[in-house]
């Protein structure tokens, strides 16, 4: 792998090398028969072609001892730059190189292209977990690795990626930062998580992110870089397990509401937006027959209202967890 990650970073500066090799040793011969022999500069430029080529077609005067000498020089140096410029074009389209920067210049494309989507930071085992929701869910996603592997892996899949190391404010620029709805860092290394939350918090303040952490000592950490929510795998697993030993028909019935697959029941949580027709109006307005949609709470300003009574009256920010029929719930959301 490091050899293939070699390859394709210095193949096309190899062929930008060569190629400025060549062009060098037509400058510096054409200014020297200038100089030597006092040709114009078409007349030196056409002996510095006419000899790097080996066509021949004879020179424009007759050379002086200075000047067959520097014809010498001229077809060492010339035919030399020549057949390494070959190579090395023969070599990037030989190696695939012109493919691969094709692909990557398409891909780059499409990572542009992508409007109001998460980006996921880290592409390991809980990075993939996340992954497979965002395609259940049919939500639009960015990944980015510094792992070539896990490219390698996320390409397959079908994903965007982006290389580059999540903490660069240019990496996150390029994986659309500027317009994405949300971040999700999930590297297994706390400090890269704080790290990336930082950069992100900066360059979008109004950005929802949400970070895992792996230590209890890095909550504190993640909450002062900006972290909307902390996810810590090991103890969500902890609680998990736990609830499934003591309540599991309950614990069934939230995967049931959960599980993107599912058609008969969905849970969901929507925003009361800026701009709508909705703040002011009595929530039952909006929900219209509670047995469509089932109103299980209302989160205003952090505080969480379970089962908030239907005459209350909305606000733009307000935060609606609703839970039904999956028609029901898209009908809802799209009078939103």
């Amino acid at each position: 792998m490091l050899a293939r990650m070699s390859n394709r970073s210095i193949v096309p500066a190899r062929l930008a090398a060569a190629v400025a090799l060549l062009v060098g040793v037509v400058l510096v011969s054409t200014v020297a028969y200038t100089r030597i022999e006092g040709w114009s500069w078409f007349d030196a430029f056409y002996m510095t072609v006419a000899t790097i080529t080996t066509v021949g077609g004879g020179e424009p005067q007759s050379l002086s001892p200075g000047g067959r000498r520097l014809t010498l020089a001229v077809i060492i140096l010339g035919v030399a730059a020549t057949s390494y410029t070959f190579l090395a074009f023969a070599s990037y389209f030989l190696e695939g190189q012109l493919g691969i920067e094709v692909g990557r210049r398409r891909l780059r494309n499409r990572v542009r292209s992508v409007k109001d989507h998460y980006i996921l930071c880290g592409f390991g085992r809980v990075g993939r977990e996340i992954a497979r929701e965002f395609v259940a869910e049919r939500v639009p996603f960015v990944v980015i690795d510094v792992n070539q592997q896990s490219l390698d892996d996320a390409i397959r899949d079908g994903f965007l990626v982006v290389s580059g190391n999540a903490t660069a404010p240019a990496v996150l620029r390029e994986a659309g930062i500027d317009h994405a709805r949300g971040l999700i860092t999930a590297t297994d290394k706390d400090e890269d998580n704080v790290y990336v939350t930082l950069s992100a918090r900066v360059l979008r303040p109004d950005l929802f992110i949400v970070a895992r952490a792996n230590r209890d000592d890095s909550l504190e950490n993640l909450k002062f870089a900006g972290a909307n929510r902390i996810i810590s795998p090991y103890y969500i697993g902890g609680k998990r397990m736990a609830s499934l030993a003591m309540r599991p028909t309950a614990v069934d019935f939230i995967d049931t509401i959960l599980e993107a697959g599912n058609t008969d029941l969905l849970l969901e949580d929507l925003t009361i937006p800026i701009g709508s027709r909705w703040p002011g109006q009595p929530l039952a307005t909006l929900v219209g027959d509670a047995n469509e949609a089932i109103v299980l709470a209302l989160k205003r300003k952090n505080m969480m209202t379970f089962r908030p009574p239907a005459e209350t009256v909305l606000q733009v920010g307000d935060e609606i967890v609703v839970a039904g029929p999956r028609p029901a719930i898209r009908a809802l959301e799209a009078r939103l």
